[in-house]
């Protein structure tokens, strides 16, 4: 006669009585069955010794709760102030190409030791709708109030469940343990991502893009376009056809450079980026319009630049390519189809309105010819 063995229980922590009730109750929380042992009956809270005990199968996702705790546990409201300290801002749209995005930004978070807010921002679809003059209430202004308050619902139901999701993925270590955050907020969403940068003082942000295909059917321009147009903080673009998983997987980098000390930054941050690991970089010398023969003259003076580079940030590898001036995007592609390219890498100058209508910048050419992603480096 066979019977079945009882589950057996393991000891994953020996607490006093709040605290091995409050761990007990986080636990259960995230799905892991929990017990406590040794609690005095006749006085519970003054208890000290006491055992929290799970099933032996659920270890490894307990300790994976319990050694981050603060990912688990309640996040603060929308509005409350953020803790100092760096942190990766990643708009969210709940698309694959923006949940792309948040798998590498969890990866960079954890090779950095940073932080993450998921920030959402919803339109009421009427926005454009012009309003009426009338300073008098009337039945549409309460019904746009009752719209707006059911879209921020429905908003922060939806963040809920996908931070929800984001947290059984570390429980199952499909991503890193990162702490982040949530943010929903009203508006336009270019203007919400920048105003939010401006106000919190992001180190990074991440965010995911179309195809190249798709963004040219774009009337106006994406958002991360606009927002690469106007946000003046490092951004990574993340195309949803990249394949890759995690910046260790990119190995060759193109670097745009002016010649001038803004290539000193973004080349420092990109060094700073790929902290444990070399890199093959290629300096390309943006051509000046003018043409003639400024072409070659740049070409020679891209030198002094290698060598800096090779002594100062030793870990990677250099090599130097040109361009034709008119023909930058069609060049860039080419020398993509000779050498395998992972990642762009460009600085990012501030313009004004007019300049961005009729002389975009080089990041925005590039995020709407080019399905490879990109870091923009402001300067």
């Amino acid at each position: 006669m066979s019977s079945t063995a009882e589950p057996r229980l393991i000891t994953v922590a020996i607490h006093t009585y709040d605290h091995a009730v409050a761990l007990k109750a986080l636990l259960e929380g995230e799905g892991v069955k929990a017990v406590l042992q040794n609690v005095n009956l006749s006085a519970p809270v003054v208890s000290s010794g006491v055992r929290v005990r799970i099933l032996e199968g659920d270890l490894p996702k307990a300790l994976r709760i319990i050694e981050n705790r603060d990912i688990f546990l309640p996040v603060p409201g929308d509005g409350e102030k953020r803790q100092e300290g760096h942190f990766i801002l990643v708009p969210v749209d709940f698309t694959e190409h923006s949940i792309k995005a948040v798998d590498i930004a969890f990866g960079i978070g954890a090779r950095h030791h940073g932080r993450i807010v998921l920030l959402n921002a919803f339109l009421d679809p009427d926005i454009a709708i012009p309003s009426q003059l009338s300073d008098t209430l009337s039945y549409e202004d309460v019904a746009d109030a009752e719209l707006r308050r059911e879209l921020d619902i429905e908003a922060r139901h939806t963040m809920e469940l996908f931070a929800r999701r984001l947290r059984e993925r570390i429980k199952s270590s499909e991503l890193p343990a990162v702490k982040f955050t949530t943010e929903v907020l009203e508006g336009l969403p270019e203007e919400v991502i920048t105003e939010y940068a401006k106000e919190n003082v992001p180190s990074l942000i991440v965010m995911g893009t179309r195809e190249s295909d798709k963004k040219g059917r774009e009337l106006v321009g994406s958002v991360t376009a606009e927002v690469l147009d106007s946000c003046r903080f490092p951004i990574i673009t993340i195309p949803e056809s990249a394949s890759f998983r995690d910046l260790s997987d990119l190995h060759h980098a193109v670097l745009f450079c002016n010649l001038d000390q803004d290539d000193i930054l973004t080349m420092d941050a990109l060094y700073g980026l790929f902290a444990d690991r070399s890199l093959c970089v290629t300096l390309i010398s943006i051509p000046d319009r003018k043409g003639g023969g400024r072409l070659r003259r740049k070409a020679q003076s891209v030198e002094p630049l290698l060598e800096y580079c090779r002594e100062h940030y030793p870990r990677f590898e250099y090599h130097a390519a040109t361009m034709s001036p008119g023909n930058l995007v069609e060049d860039f592609e080419a020398l993509g189809r000779d050498r395998h390219i992972d990642f762009i890498v460009v600085s990012n100058k501030k313009k004004n309105m007019f300049a961005r209508l009729f002389n975009p910048s080089l990041a925005h050419r590039l995020l709407f010819h080019a399905d490879i992603p990109m870091m923009a480096i402001p300067v």
